[in-house]
């Protein structure tokens, strides 16, 4: 990828400020669109593996724009911790006749919920960077 100086410093003064040409916006946008396309059918599927692989590509989207050891960091994993604790995402399917036991139906909804709040904690974490829900913005009616 070719980058240019901006023309605020460089030469005997320092290294000159790079800024790419190429905005990936639209690819991003692209990318995250897929991917909650696919968290939410596997959501509805029941497929918990997989929907909390589509949350944790989501979650490699958004991190490039967390800075390192934030609450937003320490936040998520937390959330995955908790998941964690929950157990194993990979549901056994009841053989023949037998009924899946109760402790394996309160275990499912307990990573659920879980799977709910990451989801959550990852749609407000796009609206915040600018990335998902447009919002209004006063700077807006410049061009009115």
């Amino acid at each position: 990828m070719e980058e240019y100086s901006d023309g605020m410093g460089g030469g005997e003064d320092g290294p000159a400020s790079k800024t790419s040409k190429i905005n990936a916006a639209a690819l991003i946008n692209l990318i995250l669109a897929d991917l909650w396309r696919d968290s939410y059918r596997h959501s509805r599927q029941g497929e918990f593996s997989k929907w909390n692989a589509d949350l944790n590509c989501l979650w490699m989207e958004l991190a490039g724009d967390v800075d390192k050891d934030s609450d937003v960091e320490k936040d998520f994993a937390m959330l995955d911790q908790n998941l964690a604790k929950a157990g194993s995402l990979v549901k056994k399917k009841a053989e023949g006749f037998k009924q899946t036991q109760h402790i394996e139906l309160v275990k499912s909804a307990e990573q659920y919920q879980l799977l709910m709040k990451k989801a959550l904690f990852l749609k407000r974490l796009q609206n915040k960077q600018g990335k998902g829900t447009a919002y209004k913005d006063e700077s807006d009616y410049y061009m009115d």
